[in-house]
């Protein structure tokens, strides 16, 4: 960003360097004042001809003749760029990424996600329904401009993801989660080094390809490693054994069932009147209508259907089902 910056300020730069020759060389030479020798400056680089300030010196005439000449050449230079850089919508780029940069800035709480090959656009797809923010990087910006067609208000970087400067400017330090979705597993392991490294509490999900890669990713620092073609193996293996069940699941968990959500509660996020007491009595906290699928207990076992009489203790979480206007009314209850 900062040496594009550059490249755009060079012609402006050199027309300024140009010109402060001019005026410090008059101002020596012929002992002009600032005034004077500025306007003599600005008649010589612009050739407009107007009278001279008073009748030069043989050492003014050439300085002059000097000037004329470094001024063609910087004019013609800074105009040659300055047309290239429109012609290439480097200026309509430059400003495009300060917009970025500023939008990312503002981001809180967001997931990065390095890789957007079809892993990574489904992972955004998801977020984006989900209306969870996020920033992509993808050095193949190829890969960007094809979904970008279908949703122009997303936010990426181009760039190799296995640059730390990148991931810094994508917010790795505010970030709640970065999916590392990258073809090469070496690539995964080094994002997720460099991610843990910078942001400790970071919610790391990476893919893998080869299975020896999981355990490397996981002492990397990886919180999850899913393995696509494993997935999707079982995936349909579970739809010839149970049809009905897996496709449920994919309505409810798909944009299809967009009006069925699964979240999350955790225990601090209860009001203080219902912690540590029974699911029943949580579950009845100005009832909305959601359902108890499951509670993740503080040592991280599952309980699925749990009994009534469970009780929400410190560390543990509840997953409710219902309807997106339940699930809100649900958050208003516990934040308000």
């Amino acid at each position: 960003m900062q040496s594009k910056a550059w490249e755009l300020l060079q012609p402006f730069v050199l027309l300024f360097l140009v010109a402060s020759i001019g005026v410090i060389g008059y101002m020596l030479v012929e002992d002009f004042r600032f005034v004077e020798a500025l306007y003599m400056t600005v008649i010589t680089i612009t050739t407009a001809g107007f009278t001279e300030v008073r009748p030069l010196t043989d050492q003014g005439r050439l300085f002059t003749i000097s000037m004329l000449i470094l001024s063609w050449v910087s004019l013609a230079w800074a105009i040659t760029r300055i047309i290239q850089y429109i012609i290439n919508g480097e200026i309509n780029k430059y400003f495009k990424n300060r917009k970025t940069m500023k939008a990312i800035e503002k981001l809180k709480d967001h997931v990065i996600i390095c890789g957007f090959g079809r892993n990574g656009q489904q992972a955004a797809q998801t977020l984006g329904f989900h209306n969870k923010q996020f920033v992509v990087i993808e050095k193949k910006e190829e890969l960007i401009e094809q979904f970008i067609r279908e949703h122009p208000n997303l936010l990426y970087l181009a760039g190799d993801a296995t640059n730390d400067d990148l991931l810094k400017q994508a917010g790795i330090e505010r970030a709640h989660a970065l999916i590392s979705s990258l073809p090469a597993d070496a690539d995964n392991v080094y994002i997720v080094l460099s991610a843990r490294s910078l942001n400790s509490h970071i919610r790391i999900i990476s893919r893998a390809s080869d299975s020896t890669a999981a355990p490397k990713l996981k002492k990397a620092g990886a919180n999850h490693v899913i393995m696509p073609d494993k997935i999707g193996g079982t995936h349909m293996a579970t739809l010839v054994s149970k049809p009905d069940v897996i496709e449920f699941i994919d309505y409810i968990s798909g944009e299809e069932g967009e009006a069925i959500h699964i979240e999350s509660v955790d225990y601090l996020q209860l009001p203080e009147i219902i912690r540590d007491k029974s699911l029943r009595e949580v579950m009845h906290w100005n009832k909305t209508g959601v359902t108890c699928i499951g509670i993740k207990k503080a040592d991280g076992k599952f309980m699925i259907n749990p009994p009534a009489d469970t009780l929400i203790t410190i560390g543990a979480k509840v997953f409710v089902l219902g309807t997106r206007q339940q699930i809100e009314q649900m958050k208003g209850n516990i934040t308000g």
